[in-house]
């Protein structure tokens, strides 16, 4: 039985191949043994091999993740693992809750993992070892959605031209009760954020400031506004509307990329990310 398991992803459901050096994962590996810790490293190239390492329910896992949507994957595998059925939901779950604290995961990175930085975690592999062996754990909120998947830092909706000038595209946009866009205008981007930093437009912020463990999500749209100048100019400028809440649904009216947690995609029916409060956790200093 071993008392850590280091997981590297190649190839996997994140969606892309790590090919970052070693280095870090052998000198975490050091650490953790010199600390009295029995380490296994694994290679997972599907979810089924996740799947196994979740499995070892005694050994904590890190995630050498070389990107957001590689933790992400990890993340997701567990929540299908111990998310219940609505029909067996236990009594003493939380109501604004779906599923039971998952077990904390470290994360050690092997490259500009961007949550890493927003959330300060650990970034050398002795002090992601040391945290790991201290079983300092920190509860961070997770965003759930109806897709099947789950967000740990953000996501944002909008593409752009050749040129780099962003496309504009219709969708509704509401955040619990707050109608940020109904439908009919046309929106530049659209951010649902759980931790800050996520995106801007035209160096404007979309989302101000997210804390990834006050139990809510944050919302914005971006929209160009035409004003008429006193002169009779017309001047175009970017409007920010901003919201937050436990859920948010978007409904776009044609296909519109995105990126959540760093992963490209495309949405074409409508998405609801609904907040699960603490739900999963991290190593941390």
């Amino acid at each position: 039985m071993y008392d850590v398991v280091l997981l590297t992803l190649e190839d996997g459901p994140a969606g892309g191949c790590s090919s970052s050096p070693r280095v870090p994962v052998l000198a975490c590996r050091d650490a953790l043994v010199a600390g009295g810790a029995r380490v296994e490293t694994i290679t997972a190239y599907s979810d089924a091999d996740i799947d196994a390492v979740l499995d070892n329910a005694d050994a904590r896992v890190i995630v050498a993740a070389a990107t957001d949507g590689e933790v992400r994957a990890v993340v997701r595998r567990l929540v299908r693992r111990y998310a219940p059925a609505p029909s067996k939901r236990p009594d003493d779950l939380p109501a604004d809750r779906t599923l039971p604290d998952l077990p904390p995961l470290g994360i050690l990175p092997m490259g500009d993992v961007e949550l890493v930085a927003r959330l300060g975690l650990p970034r050398e592999p002795a002090e992601v070892a040391a945290a790991v062996l201290a079983g300092r754990a920190r509860r961070l909120d997770l965003l759930r959605n109806d897709g099947g998947s789950v967000t740990l830092h953000g996501t944002l909706l909008g593409g752009s031209d050749d040129t780099g000038r962003a496309v504009p595209y219709a969708a509704q946009v509401n955040v619990d009760d707050t109608v940020l866009s109904d439908g009919t205008e046309p929106l530049l981007a659209t951010a649902v954020a759980n931790a800050d930093g996520y995106a801007t437009v035209d160096d404007l912020p979309l989302i101000v400031k997210a804390d990834a463990a006050d139990g809510v999500l944050d919302v914005a749209v971006a929209l160009p506004v035409t004003t008429r100048r006193w002169y009779g100019r017309r001047e175009v400028r970017v409007e920010v509307r901003r919201a937050r809440g436990r859920a948010v649904a978007v409904h776009p009216r044609a296909d519109v990329p995105f990126v959540d947690d760093g992963v490209a995609g495309t949405l074409g029916r409508k998405r609801t990310w609904w907040m699960e409060r603490g739900a999963w956790a991290v190593f941390a200093a």
